[in-house]
């Protein structure tokens, strides 16, 4: 049976009924059965047949006729033959006369046309098998045809049953219908087949209960315009639309109707249709959903609470996520100790600041973002703190204990229409960190019981993000801490240079950027600026070890280029030095070294330790740059670090070409390069870390072109304007880096302020130079440093004389200090040593040391500088002409050849 026939009944009702007479005659016409299939054809094939039969009898009644009346013409002849008296009438003359009353009696009353009487003899009649073979033709002919027919009638038939039912024998028909038949009524869905016209052709027991359809629905497929559904119902089943799970209400049931066409899988038109009731899956369907948007809404605050390491801000997330979802007001209070990064003391008597108000205008709530509040003991919010569990209010206007906290704010809550409240603390670690208040109106159902899980599971996962963000900020504040006392507090005082700075540190955490300002012999100035990848504590205090360094290279004069190499072989040791401790120390616990993880996912404690297993400081980079205010002239070497711009007192921006050497720790045998340049006065000269001009949404083209601009839109600008201005058109919102800025303007000191000159070998010369140095210092208004600058002069002339070499110069600088410098062409410095009390000399390095306030030696690529710097005001108290006798005869000057 084909599949459109499998729910159609074959010859009458189903299994089990009692089908009326009517029923059976109506399936046994109905050519869509199989029995009307059946009948049908066996009834055009009888009736072919008869149709044939009755044409050769058609055809075979004039033979018959005109056999029936030669044979009874026949016997009327032999009877009037062979009658008495027909012989001797033929014998006689007059045959005629005897015989013609006789054969017309006999004519008359035989009933032939003619009676003739022949003289010689009469008609002879056929014979049997000449008649039989006559017609044997016509009867073959006949058989054979009336044999084909019944042979390709039967065939047709059995072809057509074949096709319709897929070569199944009448069992397997059976079974086939019985089990077809038992699963369309079995089956929990009602199950209707409407015709394209918009007849139900069949319905199974579910649809004839949900429905409620009358007996004879499907007995006299009746339209379903006329079972009495509900019209939307009546309309989407005779549309003839596909519908996939609408809900339409029949009854008091609410019905999930699918409906399918018919056509395209075979059939004819019409529609399949399923029914599914869904009354009682309302409730479960209202709750499964309320689940489902409750574990939603716990994914998006785990996406949406701690984006960042800010407790205010991991607060307002928390309450931005809750509105409207889960409650229609949401205030979130913080404990004060938290938001210092401090670890809190749980206690009602705890002062909580309010870091979030959502659902209302912040100006209607009781208290404002950032009022400090104390709960008063017995409220649900004092109860929650106490408890460290979620309290649940239901019904506000019943609930005298919320009341005290405050009865004209609380009055004003109640007028708002609020209704129910749930309080749930903030705790991580067994740590309480604040509370967190859920409230409903009534345009929303009331707080539950089992909404009190959900709340402290919600606040759970904020307060683990704000734990975080404290033990964050503690960590942040401690670093910033270190960082800005290892940063130069105040700037040294010089005349060189005219410098402002900035320092900013990252968002994301203190970094290890820093700058400095070192004065340098010869009223030069060193500029220094440097970075530490990394954040945190480690980073803070690499660069404070790195800056004293800088600081400690510096003491010894040494040009930017030698600084730097020794940094970066002082880097080196340090990473080797760390790294080598690092792997014992892993190594003595059996495992590895632990990986950084910041600020990303993975544990709390990883989140909260910004310096979690980093080691060494590979990657620092410094620019170091000398100013040299008699020339103009500054000096730079960088070492992984971006380079200087200069803006010139026209106010063209330039970057000039400074080559850049590797990373400190990375250099190895690199040798470091420098670059020389002339400014004239009034230059400025910008020094900056990368995270000025760099960052996650900007690379450091487009940063350096932006620089560029702002710095030439003002070319009379002071430092202090030029940081300003920088700042403010180059600060991104989503600072990732730490931002170390300086800005120097150069000064040149005069001509009229400088003093130099040649000095021949012989020692006659030391008096002449000494007169013009002396005449020098009267001109500048120096007069009481005259006696100790000339003991200073006579020392380093002689000693330059004696164990040095040509050329040989004298130069005094007058700044805020007065700067004596004797150079020669020798590197061999003299230091100080202890002169026996025999030795008739070697005191004199010793004067020089204690008259002047500091002395030094600096070594040039033509040989080396023995400076001295003595103040301005008079002296030293106490150092004089009178004060010589005090000193001498106890140190000696030696060359440390």
């Amino acid at each position: 049976m084909g599949q459109r026939e499998n729910f159609r009944r074959e010859g009458g009702a189903p299994r089990g009924s009692s089908p009326s007479h009517r029923q059976r005659l109506r399936s046994l016409l109905d050519v869509r059965s199989v029995a009307g299939q059946v009948f049908v054809p066996q009834l055009a094939l009888a009736v072919l047949l008869v149709v044939a039969a009755v044409l050769a009898l058609v055809f075979q009644a004039p033979g018959a006729t005109v056999r029936e009346a030669r044979q009874r013409s026949i016997v009327g002849a032999e009877t009037f033959a062979h009658a008495p008296g027909t012989l001797a009438a033929m014998k006689s003359a007059h045959p005629n006369a005897l015989r013609q009353p006789q054969a017309e009696s006999a004519r008359k009353h035989s009933g032939p046309d003619h009676l003739v009487v022949f003289r010689p003899d009469g008609i002879r009649p056929a014979k049997a098998d000449e008649r039989i073979a006559g017609q044997l033709p016509l009867l073959l002919g006949s058989a054979a045809g009336a044999l084909l027919l019944a042979v390709a009638g039967t065939a047709l038939v059995n072809r057509r049953l074949r096709r319709q039912t897929h070569g199944l024998d009448p069992a397997a028909m059976y079974r086939m219908y019985d089990h077809h038949h038992a699963v369309l009524h079995a089956v929990r869905e009602g199950v209707l087949i409407v015709s394209g016209d918009g007849r139900l052709l069949l319905a199974n027991d579910e649809a004839r209960r949900l429905l409620e359809l009358p007996a004879d629905a499907e007995e006299n497929r009746r339209p379903i315009a006329d079972l009495g559904l509900a019209p939307r119902l009546s309309a989407l089943l005779t549309s003839g639309r596909e519908a996939t799970d609408e809900v339409h209400l029949s009854g008091d049931r609410l019905l999930a109707v699918n409906v399918r066409p018919t056509a395209p899988h075979g059939g004819p038109a019409g529609s399949a249709v399923t029914l599914r009731d869904t009354t009682e899956l309302r409730a479960l369907t209202g709750r499964a959903a309320v689940a489902q948007e409750r574990l939603r809404l716990i994914h998006d605050a785990g996406l949406r609470i701690g984006t960042t390491l800010d407790v205010g801000r991991t607060a307002a997330e928390l309450a931005d996520v809750a509105v409207p979802r889960f409650a229609d007001v949401v205030t979130v209070e913080l404990l004060e100790p938290v938001l210092r990064g401090d670890e809190p003391e749980s206690g009602t008597a705890a002062d909580l600041r309010r870091m979030a108000v959502r659902g209302v205008p912040p100006k209607s709530a009781i208290y404002q973002v950032g009022d400090v509040i104390r709960f008063v003991p017995g409220t649900p919010m004092a109860a929650s703190l106490e408890s460290r569990r979620p309290v649940l209010v239901d019904d506000l206007r019943r609930s005298d204990t919320w009341r005290r906290q405050d009865l004209e704010g609380t009055q004003r809550v109640l007028d708002a229409r609020i209704r129910s409240l749930i309080a749930v603390p903030l705790q991580a670690r067994g740590v309480v960190l604040g509370l967190a208040n859920f409230w409903r109106s009534d345009h929303a159902d009331d707080f539950e019981e089992e909404d009190l899980s959900f709340a402290e599971e919600l606040t759970a996962r904020a307060a683990i993000s704000i734990d975080n963000a404290r033990r964050y900020t503690r960590e942040h504040t401690t670093a910033v801490t270190l960082q800005r006392s290892l940063l130069p507090q105040t700037l040294p005082e010089q005349s060189a240079l005219e410098v402002a700075h900035r320092y900013l540190p990252a968002r994301a955490g203190v970094g290890g950027d820093w700058f400095d300002v070192i004065p340098l012999p010869g009223a030069r100035v060193a500029l220094v600026v440097g970075d530490v990848v990394g954040h945190g504590l480690h980073a803070a205090a690499t660069m404070g070890r790195l800056r004293t360094a800088v600081h400690n290279f510096s003491a010894l004069d040494l040009p930017p280029d030698e600084l730097l190499s020794h940094l970066d072989e002082l880097v080196s040791h340090i990473d080797t030095d760390e790294a080598r401790a690092a792997s014992r120390e892993a190594g003595g616990r059996g495992e590895g070294v632990e990986e950084t993880v910041w600020p990303g996912s993975g544990s709390d404690t990883d989140r909260a330790r910004p310096d979690a297993g980093r080691t060494g400081i590979t990657g620092a980079t410094c620019l170091y740059a000398v100013y040299e205010p008699v020339a103009g002239r500054v000096t730079l070497a960088r070492a992984g670090h971006p380079g200087p711009a200069v803006v010139h007192p026209d106010g063209a921006v330039t970057f000039p070409e400074v080559p850049v050497s590797p990373p400190l720790g990375l250099g190895g045998s690199v040798p470091v390069e420098t670059a020389e340049l002339t400014l004239p006065q009034g230059s400025r000269l910008v020094l900056y870390t990368d995270g000025l001009v760099e960052d996650r949404d900007r690379d450091i083209g487009t940063g350096l072109d932006q620089l560029r601009t702002v710095l030439a839109t003002g070319a009379d600008r002071t430092p202090e304007q030029t940081c300003a201005a920088v700042l403010d058109a180059m600060l991104s919102e989503h600072r990732s880096d730490d931002i170390a800025l300086l800005v120097a303007r150069t000064h040149l000191l005069g001509p009229s302020r400088v003093a130099e000159w040649e000095v021949s070998s012989d020692p006659a010369a030391v008096a002449p130079v000494r007169a013009a140095c002396l005449r020098t210092l009267e001109s500048w208004g120096l007069e009481a440093l005259e006696f100790t600058t000339e003991l200073i002069l006579s020392e380093l002339i002689t000693n330059a004389i004696r164990y040095g070499a040509q050329p040989i110069r004298v130069r005094l600088l007058h700044d805020r200090a007065l700067i004596c410098e004797v150079s020669d062409g020798t590197s061999a410095s003299p230091h100080l040593r202890r002169a026996a009390t025999t030795d008739e000399g070697g005191r004199g390095l010793f004067l020089v040391a204690q008259f002047a306030q500091r002395w030094g030696t600096r070594y040039t690529p033509g040989g080396k500088v023995i400076w001295t710097e003595q103040s301005l005001d008079e002296g030293r108290p106490g150092r004089g002409p009178d004060a010589a006798d005090d000193v001498l005869g106890q140190w000696d000057d030696v060359p440390a050849l």
